[in-house]
């Protein structure tokens, strides 16, 4: 029952360490270029920005968490009082065992409940066609959020294996619904092509969520009898910092950095590299495991390690961010090089 796994991904989330192995974010390769002489006042610093309307006080989402089962309740009720009373982003997990079952409905109700004024994103698979307008009507949602996981599908016993049509989906998915459509990777990023592709199909928003976080090859690998497969493809998939550079350097739609993401830091050289938002998750849930006050240390912390990033660059506000100069090196230098990319246009932009 998708309850049942449901459940059990939560529990290995939490208990489990399913960081990539050997693979980075690619974001220890970007390093932003320090001003000894920033000439602004920290205090004045604006993290704020603007998602389809709504106006956020950081570019933190928490992206696509929990829900379908009894446990997540308690969850999302403590990341929706967080996400409203810091104006922040916050995605929902996949809402296809609700919409079957709906007696888990309260499991993702609670997130409005509690965050009546809050930015929500429902979440469907990019087949669940079907699913779209009741996921969008279950809370009220902002933007649904489709994701993308044939890693995953490969690797879980009861996986999904044909994706014949995903893209034609999509598109009647953005035609069908009257809220903006976000696409979602989880944990093994989007090339340039993959990004180009959703956005002729009408796609609003794309969320890269790249390697180097959350490996979902290991949380399925927790649940497989055989280990082998899990093991063997743990480490796949584009690096974060890689993937921000190839989307952000080909749509013109807003794109969210994750994957990975740890601090304000992280969330600087991904800003700076050209996204407009970054998501975080496992740390969110770890933290709401602990409680409210926990889960708003982590957005304390992250947004004032965003603030002193910016103010070791000069940049008073997130545009300024976007063209600030910042050097791209090693291995995400090599990748991005032979893939056609030019990386030096960062260098000297401001």
């Amino acid at each position: 029952m998708i309850s049942n796994r449901k459940s059990e991904h939560l529990n290995i989330c939490n208990n489990e360490d399913v960081s990539f192995k050997n693979k980075t974010t690619g974001f220890n390769d970007i390093e932003l270029l320090h001003k000894a002489l920033p000439e602004i006042n920290k205090e004045e610093i604006d993290i704020s920005t603007s998602a389809f309307g709504k106006k956020l006080d950081s570019p933190l989402f928490f992206t696509a968490i929990t829900g379908g089962h009894p446990e997540a309740k308690k969850l999302n009720k403590i990341l929706a009082l967080a996400a409203e009373e810091k104006n922040i982003g916050l995605g929902l997990g996949s809402q296809r065992a609700a919409i079957e079952h709906p007696e888990l409905n309260e499991t993702y109700t609670v997130a409005r409940e509690y965050a009546p004024n809050a930015l929500l994103l429902g979440n469907i698979g990019a087949p669940q066609i079907d699913l779209a307008e009741d996921a969008v009507k279950m809370f009220d949602a902002d933007i649904l959020a489709v994701h993308l996981n044939p890693l995953q599908e490969s690797i879980q016993p009861e996986g999904d294996l044909n994706s014949e049509g995903f893209l034609d989906s999509i598109s009647k998915i953005t035609d069908l619904v009257d809220v903006p459509v976000m696409v979602k990777e989880t944990g093994c990023g989007l090339s340039s092509e993959d990004a180009s592709l959703l956005e002729n199909a009408g796609v609003n928003y794309i969320d890269v969520e790249g390697a180097g976080g959350t490996s979902w090859a290991a949380v399925e690998t927790f649940r497989a009898k055989d280990k082998y497969l899990g093991e063997l493809f743990w480490d796949w998939g584009i690096p974060t910092a890689v993937s921000t550079f190839e989307v952000v350097n080909t749509v013109n739609v807003p794109v969210i950095s994750s994957g990975g993401i740890r601090s304000g830091l992280d969330a600087a050289k991904a800003i700076a590299l050209g996204a407009d938002s970054v998501g975080m998750a496992l740390p969110a849930l770890k933290n709401a495991y602990y409680g409210l006050e926990n889960l708003i240390n982590l957005i304390n912390q992250f947004n004032e390690s965003l603030k002193i990033a910016m103010f070791l660059v000069g940049a008073k506000n997130l545009d300024e961010l976007k063209n600030s100069s910042l050097i791209i090196k090693g291995e995400t230098k090599e990748w991005l090089e032979q893939r056609g990319f030019n990386t030096k246009i960062y260098a000297r932009r401001n």
